[in-house]
């Protein structure tokens, strides 16, 4: 998951605190309109709140009646005395086609974490990593199912149009079982808080994937040196990149990165599948003790629930995205095929030699695949700035709130970007590993927001009795929910360890 998670609160918290007036004030008049409309178009028109910004740019502020909602009927009632339905009241500018959005749904699954396939199929053997990936993929697709639903449902009782993926938790913890009531503003934090080490471990990531890809060109043509040095030139660069406030002047950016993905990604491929050897000569399962290592790296690429609702939110025909044949089946089943193809072949053709990205691998004496190498670290140095943009805009919020004036909120602003941009550089500085600093960051953030907080959501706010014939929902979210904390419990820990001492495992 990485480059289109900017969507999440883009340009921070906006209130929608007159967000039901709209859908009360026109109560007497829905009966009977006169126009010859049908009811739900008459119910659009009439209940269409007053904004004019896509969901994806805010944060719903809705009233807090989920008290009083506890218990209904899902089947809320509108104004109209019509079942809510929340993509009716949304007012988009400028709505994504299915198409739009399966296109995002990839470009934001597709990234680094993909490179780094065959370094996890190492990990796991072939055949471990093969069926391991496709079960993997299709744990966190069902997870993206439970936290659109569950939006859907929270919907339906505040009677918005639609809520951010801290919204969901905090709306399903005030709604749920009265225990867990207290813990709604702790439960949006951690969120926000994950959401934040996640999107900055990513741009560790990033760092070390252009510094490394590019001492390998360097090397080859002109000298050899340290990693390091080349985090140091980047330094100055990513900072200028990161001054840059509004996500406007970063789509020229984001095409180009695009455009040398899709060129990177074919080359690889092509060399990929060149004089393939037999199955034989790898490994077709590894030890109990790189598992962890293999879940960290499968979790981190496929970590892309962070932009599931504000795809959806900003979608002509949400109803679309999901079902058998939606949007998100079909474009997760095209991401768990080409992470896979990438792991097979990739570990196949390297084998134990393979690297922490696939693109360290491609052979140095020939141009294109130096060519190829200059492409991607291009591709995710640009990207890194979108990566950026979602962790100060969380941020952001808390700045604004501290200082009162413009000019010491732009200050603020811009040291804090400043700071973080050499954050992420000191922590890539002191891990130079590609491969471990991948799997940390999937071990220890990735899990919490793609296999714990889903299943948990799930249960809150379908507590207690829509869980299912012989609570059948619950015992799968628990199972889903000890599956990511193993994961993330051993994950991280193998993930340090190798770290401290990469001949450890």
């Amino acid at each position: 998951m990485e480059d289109f998670t900017p969507l999440i609160n883009l340009q921070g918290a906006r209130k929608m605190k007159n967000e039901r007036e709209p859908l009360l004030g026109n109560a007497s008049d829905a009966g009977s309109n006169g126009s010859g409309l049908d009811a739900a178009e008459h119910q659009r028109l009439l209940a269409r709140p007053d904004l004019r910004s896509s969901p994806e740019n805010m944060i719903v502020d809705a009233p807090h009646e989920t008290d009083s909602l506890v218990g209904k009927d899902s089947a809320y009632s509108s104004s109209a005395g019509e079942p809510y339905e929340p993509s009716l009241h949304r007012t988009l500018e400028h709505p994504t086609t299915n198409l739009d959005t399966m296109i995002h749904l990839l470009k934001g699954n597709i990234g680094t974490g993909i490179l780094a396939m065959p370094d996890a199929f190492k990990h796991a053997g072939l055949y471990v990593g093969l069926f391991g990936t496709l079960f993997m993929g299709a744990v966190c697709t069902h997870c993206m199912h439970m936290l659109v639903n569950c939006s859907h449902e929270l919907c339906r009782r505040l009677q918005v149009p639609s809520l951010s993926f801290a919204d969901v938790c905090q709306r399903a913890f005030e709604s749920g079982p009265i225990g867990l009531r207290r813990y709604s503003k702790l439960a949006t934090n951690l969120i926000n808080m994950f959401l934040v080490i996640t999107q900055l471990g990513f741009c560790c990531v990033y760092f070390v994937f252009v510094a490394a890809n590019l001492r390998e060109v360097i090397a080859h043509y002109f000298f050899d040196l340290h990693t390091r040095v080349y985090l140091l030139l980047l330094l100055i660069p990513m900072v200028l990149l990161n001054l840059l406030k509004n996500l406007k002047y970063l789509t020229p950016i984001s095409l180009i990165a695009a455009l040398l993905t899709v060129t990177g990604l074919s080359c690889t491929f092509y060399y990929m599948l060149q004089d393939l050897p037999n199955t034989h000569t790898v490994k077709p399962y590894s030890t109990w003790a790189q598992l962890p290592l293999y879940f960290g790296t499968a979790i981190y690429a496929f970590e892309g629930i962070g932009m599931v609702l504000p795809l959806e939110n900003n979608m002509k025909t949400p109803e679309d995205f999901g079902g058998w044949s939606g949007v998100l089946n079909t474009g997760m089943v095209i991401v768990a095929c080409l992470y896979t193809a990438v792991g097979f072949f990739g570990y196949l053709k390297y084998g134990d030699s393979v690297k922490g990205s696939i693109t360290l691998n491609l052979p140095g004496e020939e141009f294109i695949a130096q060519l190829v190498r200059i492409m991607m670290a291009l591709a995710i140095f640009f990207s890194y700035s979108l990566q950026f943009f979602v962790p100060m805009s969380i941020l952001n919020v808390h700045i604004r709130r501290r200082l009162h004036t413009e000019q010491s909120r732009l200050i603020g602003e811009y040291l804090t970007r400043v700071s973080l941009v050499v954050f992420t550089f000191i922590l890539a500085a002191m891990i130079p590993n590609l491969g471990a600093v991948i799997s940390l960051v999937g071990a220890v953030s990735s899990s919490t927001l793609a296999l714990i907080f889903p299943p948990l959501i799930e249960i809150v706010t379908f507590w207690p009795d829509k869980l299912g014939r012989h609570y059948w929902v619950l015992w799968k979210d628990v199972a889903i929910m000890v599956f990511g904390i193993l994961g993330f419990i051993f994950g991280t820990y193998t993930s340090v360890a190798q770290i401290l001492n990469p001949d450890l495992v």
